[in-house]
């Protein structure tokens, strides 16, 4: 156990909560689009975070995402919402609960199935009647047939935990949730869907402890499912332990940099040394966004047909920023207007 990321996730989780990042409006909604839609990328979703954004807000599906992927993003946001409402009842853990999570995250995407051992359907949340492993040769997990008892054992062991720690010690608390987690996960008690569930559980404890929420960014899945693996593998799960409580001291850090930035709280040259390297425009030249202007040229990414009022209600801000981003953008070569204001769209030039 690294006890210095301990001294860091409280140093953290203070700078955030003081930065004022939480203070801007529907910022924890899209907080949670976030994390539904990192949570769903690791488990194979291409939906993009601003797809959702259109998807959940305004009805509007992606081009070119299959329905079984855009719904998967649907149920688990209903999840979480459903979760966290749980959560902030101090709720009991009971197999019953777990289910019925799993089957709000399987909803419109489980199967039934039919076994030796009998039927069961993972839309309902159904624990697995048949076994499981990890990918062709990979390790096989619990048997099917003990997995009731391992359930009933773990929802023991975490009401009994979270009703004793001591929610003033933020890494404790963190790192219960993160071994509720793998324990969970190890157990593998559906046939589809353990990643999300599991994940959402981790989220709906730290939920209920007064944390922030963590994230498992898709760029980390390598890292994160060795991780689990290791741990396993050397009875040890402070190593899956670690690596998410690093990676979460990381996303807080970036999140308030990026406030900082887009809030003009830093003195830096906008548009070269802010935002993220888009490439080169239609010209050659090398382009760095700020992250309103690269989050404007992903929503016209996703809908050429998107209006500047669009634009300001998904993003929360105003739609004079929207206004300025564009232009910025067209003044990059990266964006061309094709027709008028209200009936034309947008032209993708990079």
């Amino acid at each position: 156990m690294n006890k210095d990321l301990d001294t860091q996730i409280k140093e953290a989780l203070k700078a955030y909560l003081a930065s004022g990042v939480e203070d801007q409006v529907d910022y924890q909604k899209f907080y949670l689009y976030s994390i539904v839609t990192h949570s769903t990328a690791i488990e194979g979703s291409t939906v993009t975070e601003i797809e959702n954004q259109l998807l959940f807000d305004e009805g509007i599906a992606a081009k070119g995402r299959s329905l079984t992927e855009q719904m998967m993003n649907v149920d688990l946001k209903d999840a979480y919402l459903y979760a966290f409402k749980v959560a902030s009842e101090n709720p009991i853990y009971t197999p019953q609960l777990l289910q019925q999570l799993s089957a709000l995250v399987m909803r419109r995407t489980g199967s039934e199935y039919s076994t030796i051992a009998g039927q069961f359907d993972s839309s309902k949340g159904e624990f697995r009647l048949c076994n499981v492993s990890a990918g062709i040769g990979g390790r096989s997990y619990l048997a099917y047939n003990k997995v009731s008892r391992a359930v009933d054992d773990f929802c023991g062991w975490l009401n009994q935990e979270v009703a004793n720690v001591d929610t003033t010690d933020i890494a404790t608390c963190y790192r219960l949730s993160f071994e509720a987690h793998f324990r969970l996960v190890t157990i593998h008690p559906w046939v589809d869907g353990n990643g999300r569930t599991t994940r959402l559980v981790m989220n709906m404890i730290q939920r209920q402890l007064g944390l922030v929420p963590s994230i498992v960014r898709k760029e980390d899945k390598g890292e994160y499912i060795q991780s689990l693996v290791d741990s396993r593998e050397n009875d040890n799960s402070t190593i899956a332990q670690d690596m998410m409580l690093r990676h979460h001291i990381s996303n807080l850090k970036r999140r308030v940099l990026q406030y900082q930035e887009g809030d003009g709280l830093i003195n830096n040259n906008v548009g070269v040394n802010i935002g993220v390297n888009v490439g080169v425009n239609k010209n050659g030249v090398g382009v760095k966004l700020t992250n309103t202007q690269r989050k404007i040229y992903e929503l016209i990414q996703a809908n050429q047909s998107i209006t500047h009022s669009e634009m300001a209600k998904a993003l929360s801000v105003t739609s004079k920023t929207a206004e300025r981003a564009t232009k910025a953008l067209r003044d990059f070569g990266l964006l061309g207007r094709e027709g008028s204001d209200k009936t034309g769209r947008w032209i993708i030039l990079k």
